[in-house]
């Protein structure tokens, strides 16, 4: 064996170990915020695969989607949350059940009559060419406003969990 089967197994190795101890942090730790840390070391390990594994774009959607979005929207999430003793205090009592039940069902109803009112058609499939360069060129022209859309819709996310994590008072965190 040469120095770089050396280096190669030692990476994959490392990336093992990377996934195996964050999943681990994740599932013993009993801090939410050390639980979501494992969590992504766990994935970025699983990124380190991909990418040894000879998957680079595998490997960038690893960690931009699961250690970018996901974990960052967890973080937000465990933020803006209630803690468990606000949870208790703040039922959904009396005015509010009424209101945050009508609100379900006309929502569902009105899900149910714009299913059912629309007509199916199946989209025109590019057949044969699943090529990174087809791949890329169809997310910036065809769907670029999609992903827009989407990104300004994070950005509102982000925006209103840093409002809602202020302190009222103070404007301090």
């Amino acid at each position: 064996m040469n120095l770089y089967q050396y280096i190669a197994e030692a990476l994959f190795f490392a990336f093992i170990l990377l996934t195996f101890s964050g999943g681990l942090l994740a599932v013993r730790s009993r801090i939410l915020m050390h639980a979501v840390l494992g969590l992504a070391v766990s994935l970025l390990g699983v990124a380190g695969l991909y990418y040894f594994l000879g998957s680079p774009f595998l490997a960038m959607m690893q960690i931009l989607i699961y250690v970018g979005a996901v974990c960052i929207m967890i973080v937000f999430g465990i933020m803006v949350g209630y803690t468990p003793t606000e949870v208790v205090s703040r039922g959904i009592k009396g005015k509010n059940l009424v209101l945050a039940l009508g609100a379900c069902i006309s929502t569902f109803l009105l899900l149910l009559v714009a299913l059912n009112r629309a007509t199916w058609i199946p989209a025109a499939v590019h057949r044969g060419d699943f090529s990174l360069a087809y791949l890329g060129k169809s997310l910036l022209y065809q769907y670029c406003l999609a992903f827009e859309l989407i990104s300004v819709v994070l950005l509102t996310a982000i925006i209103g969990a840093i409002i809602l994590a202020q302190d009222k008072e103070g404007g301090h965190f």
